[in-house]
């Protein structure tokens, strides 16, 4: 490649007519150029002067690389110039180095173009909506409007719906009234009833986060479903389907990791139901299901029995969650269960070979017992706050200062006093003489110009306002 570029820029230029014929021959043998290369090589073929052209190029090797061809513009498509697309010309003979050298040129005058295969995609705007596999997009568009012949079986129907909240729980409110009156004109046994039951109950406990969704749908179905068959309806069929777990709670404390794991579910959903099943008293008043309340108590003893790690965490997310409302309702009764409680986390804490992290949630557990659960109870309202009970009672109140410069504010003991006064040192109206000067005198337009008689209705709301705002200070 090196004898392609062995000559100094500018060598051999203007050598005279001959070489400047040779040129032409140079140019057609490049292929590049077709107009000029074409009538060059013509002339050159047809005058018989090329003998002695190619004789002086013989004995000068160098000829052709000092003579370069055109190189061809980089947007030419690929194949522009080859030879077969240049007119039929006679080409003079030439030696084999004229033809390496010119092999060389050309290949440093044509770079090859790489084009980059077209991507081709298949997506149209045209498209159809895509929507995962068992999602509904509209479930109270299904066909069950239509009488449900699209649900063969009162399983699939529930268990669709159930997905549905699960995927979208912001869609409770909107239509869980849709699902409430379906399932009326469906559920007429009392198989399909205790089908619905274990439906929900399976899906609350073994779907993470979903015990709180299926709190609120038992409370919600177990107030709008209609059936009420013999064997009971549909809370009374719940808490039959809970009282069978919750036989169980010793043995479940104590079994496999597996078995733990169902019964931790079960003890969280419980206390979910606790905070959202409402009951009518006999007197119309809507208050909490009594008998979850001692479940609780019961599961919380289950648990600290066996205080292995995931009980113990167990624990502690069942006492977060309904441990301020279980203290209330156990004081309303004039019980101690919560102080025992927290003793007997203590001593778990003492005595337990629990891991140090899950003895650092129980002790702040008891912390957040002590602080109340975290709440905070307002003891005045703003009519009574008082400078003594509110340290924000002076908070809006604006800056004084007096004839010294001294800032004061209504926080201070004696602003009566100072605010007095700057009432009778400026009397509150323009009379009002600054470095000697009355403003209000003579010959100024605009003091001149003031009325200083007030309205009537203007000057006894001004004396109410007056009267008002006196009395609100003396509070």
């Amino acid at each position: 490649m090196s004898d392609c570029f062995d000559r100094a820029p500018g060598a051999g230029r203007g050598q005279g007519q001959g070489r400047g014929r040779g040129r032409g021959g140079g140019a057609l043998l490049s292929g590049s150029g077709a107009a000029e290369s074409g009538s060059s090589g013509a002339r050159l073929a047809g005058s018989g002067f090329h003998s002695s052209g190619a004789a002086e190029t013989q004995h000068k090797p160098g000829f052709l690389q000092q003579q370069e061809p055109l190189r061809p513009p980089k947007t030419a498509p690929p194949g522009t110039g080859n030879a077969e697309h240049m007119p039929q010309t006679k080409v003079p003979p030439v030696s084999q180095d004229k033809i390496a050298a010119h092999d060389c040129g050309s290949a440093m005058a044509k770079p090859q173009l790489v084009v980059a295969p077209v991507a081709t995609s298949k997506l149209s705007v045209n498209a159809p909506e895509f929507y995962p596999s068992g999602y509904n997009p509209s479930f109270t568009d299904s066909s069950f409007e239509d009488g449900g012949d699209g649900y063969p079986t009162l399983t699939e129907y529930v268990q669709d719906f159930l997905n549905h909240l699960t995927e979208q729980p912001g869609c409770f409110e909107t239509e869980i009234e849709h699902f409430a009156e379906t399932l009326n004109g469906w559920v007429t046994t009392d198989e399909a009833l205790q089908e619905l039951v274990e439906l929900i109950y399976r899906q609350a406990t073994s779907v993470p986060n979903f015990s709180y969704m299926g709190a609120r749908l038992c409370n919600y179905l177990s107030h709008h479903l209609t059936i009420n068959p013999q064997s009971g309806n549909f809370r009374q069929l719940l808490l039959q389907r809970c009282q069978t777990e919750y036989e169980n709670r010793d043995q479940a404390a104590k079994g496999d990791e597996a078995t733990r794991k169902q019964f931790h579910a079960f003890v969280l959903f419980l206390a979910e139901l606790y905070l959202n099943l409402e009951i009518k008293g006999t007197k119309g008043q809507v208050m909490r299901a009594e008998i979850l309340q001692t479940g609780l108590r019961e599961l919380l003893n289950a648990l600290f029995s066996n205080p292995v790690d995931n009980n113990l965490i167990c624990a502690v997310k069942l006492l977060k969650l309904t441990g301020s409302v279980l203290e209330d309702a156990w004081k309303e009764k004039g019980k101690t269960d919560m102080d025992e409680m927290v003793q007997r986390i203590e001593n778990v804490v003492l005595d337990a070979n629990c891991s140090r992290d899950v003895k650092q949630m129980l002790l702040k557990l008891v912390e957040l017992r002590s602080s109340n659960w975290g709440r905070v109870h307002v003891t005045s309202t703003y009519r009574e706050a008082t400078p003594e009970n509110d340290p924000n009672y002076f908070m809006n109140e604006p800056t004084f200062y007096t004839s010294d410069g001294v800032p004061f504010t209504a926080a201070d003991p004696d602003y009566q006093e100072k605010y007095q006064e700057l009432l009778d040192r400026e009397d509150f109206f323009p009379d009002y003489e600054e470095n000697g000067t009355d403003l209000s005198g003579a010959g100024d337009p605009y003091f001149d110009d003031i009325d200083d008689e007030m309205d009537p209705e203007i000057e006894e709301a001004y004396e109410k306002f007056c009267l008002e705002s006196e009395r609100k200070r003396k509070q």
